[in-house]
């Protein structure tokens, strides 16, 4: 997304997601501002409450959607989570933050078998908030068009350029280093080329 110039394409659009705690601050020209739905992991929300006023004092017209495995997001035992995420709601009345559900959940790893012909538990991976936000956007959208997705085969070609795995992340991984390691560990790892073989 780097020096792509597509932030006013970006925020011309209907509707504009976004994952995780992807900043638009200072990335404008790249990636707009405008966030209208943001796609959120369990593990990624107190990153979000790090800089909790510009995601929700700020970004008041934001909709969160919060996913998560298990006791993390247990509603009737109170998981971590979803206790972080009620009393949120509690500290800015009007906060519009949701959760997938459990069916929701259930159906997103349905889908990762359907298509991958892989049980997600047995084969050890993590879904990433990518497959949930693209999954959401086909449930919810008529035409989708997704902005820093490179294709299953763009990490095989020889002259793609090395490129952070976040934008906003410099120095870390590469964007195709992460996705190696991740598709190459055993178990408990995200399978990103994998789903963007499905989703390219």
């Amino acid at each position: 997304m780097l020096g792509s110039g597509l932030g006013a394409e970006i925020d011309s659009a209907e509707c504009v997601f976004r994952m995780n705690q992807a900043p638009t601050v200072g990335f404008e020209a790249d990636v707009g501002q405008r966030s209208t739905l943001r796609v959120v992991s369990h593990t990624s929300v107190p990153l979000l409450l790090r800089n909790y006023s510009h995601y929700f004092q700020k970004a008041r017209d934001t909709l969160y959607m919060v996913w998560g495995q298990g006791r993390h997001m247990d509603r009737v035992l109170g998981g971590r989570t979803y206790r972080t995420l009620l009393q949120l709601t509690r500290m800015y009345p009007g906060l519009q933050v949701y959760t997938f559900t459990e069916r929701m959940m259930a159906y997103c790893d349905q889908i990762f078998q359907d298509e991958t012909g892989k049980n997600r538990r047995q084969s050890g991976s993590f879904l990433s908030t990518g497959w949930f936000t693209m999954i959401l956007a086909l449930e919810l959208c008529e035409e989708i068009v997704v902005y820093g997705m490179v294709s299953d085969s763009y990490c095989r070609e020889k002259s793609h350029p090395s490129v952070p795995y976040h934008y906003f992340e410099k120095g870390r991984l590469d964007e195709c280093q992460m996705y190696l390691a991740h598709e190459q560990a055993p178990r408990s790892a995200h399978r990103f080329i994998t789903e963007k073989a499905v989703f390219s």
